[in-house]
C-alpha cells in the first residue's frame, strides 16, 4: 500500500519538531521552516509560469532589474551583477532576448563603448503579464487574512529583512 502524502502543515509540524529535537528554539523554527515553506511552494509555482511564458529564471531576473530601474538604461555589467551572473553569459541571455523582441541595446551617448539596456514595449507588457498573473495566485494565497493581518506580517517580513541587512553588514 503506498504511503499518504503528507499535508504542507503535516511536514512543517514534522520540519519543525526535527530542528527542535536537534536542539532549535521552537518559536525560531516555526518561523524559518515556515517562511521557507512559503519560499519553496511559490518557487515552484513561478517556474511553471515562467515555461508557460517561455523564460528563464535569468530572462526573468533581466525583466525584472530593468524594469524596476525604471526609465533608467542599465549595462550589461550592471545587469550581470543585479543578477549575479557572469558577463558572458548576460551577452548570451540579452541576445536571446533582443531577438524576441524583449530589450534594445543603445550606446550610451556619453561613452560610445558602452551599450545601454531598456525594456522594449513587448518587455514590459510580458512583464506585467507575469505580474498580474502572479497577483492572482499570491491574492489566493493571503485570501484567509484580513488587510491588517497582512499588514503586521508585512511589516514583521521587513524587520526581518532589516536584521538580515544588519547581520551581513
Amino acid at each position: 500500500m503506498a504511503a499518504r502524502a503528507r499535508s504542507a502543515p503535516e511536514q512543517h509540524r514534522k520540519a519543525v519538531a526535527a530542528y527542535v529535537a536537534a536542539g532549535g528554539e521552537e518559536s525560531v523554527q516555526r518561523v524559518i521552516t515556515g517562511i521557507y515553506g512559503v519560499t519553496k511552494k511559490l518557487d515552484q509555482w513561478y517556474v511553471r509560469q515562467l515555461a508557460d511564458l517561455d523564460l528563464t529564471q535569468g530572462e526573468w531576473a533581466v525583466l525584472a532589474a530593468l524594469a524596476k530601474a525604471g526609465e533608467a538604461r542599465l549595462t550589461p555589467s550592471q545587469l550581470a551583477d543585479l543578477t549575479n551572473v557572469a558577463p558572458s553569459s548576460m551577452t548570451h541571455r540579452l541576445d536571446k532576448m533582443s531577438q524576441r523582441g524583449l530589450i534594445e541595446r543603445r550606446p550610451d551617448e556619453s561613452n560610445r563603448t558602452r551599450t545601454l539596456i531598456s525594456l522594449t514595449s513587448e518587455g514590459w507588457d510580458l512583464f506585467s503579464d507575469a505580474i498580474r498573473e502572479s497577483n492572482v495566485v499570491e491574492s489566493d494565497i493571503l485570501r484567509g487574512l484580513s488587510t491588517e493581518e497582512r499588514g503586521s506580517l508585512a511589516g514583521l517580513l521587513e524587520r526581518v529583512i532589516e536584521q538580515l541587512d544588519r547581520i551581513e553588514a
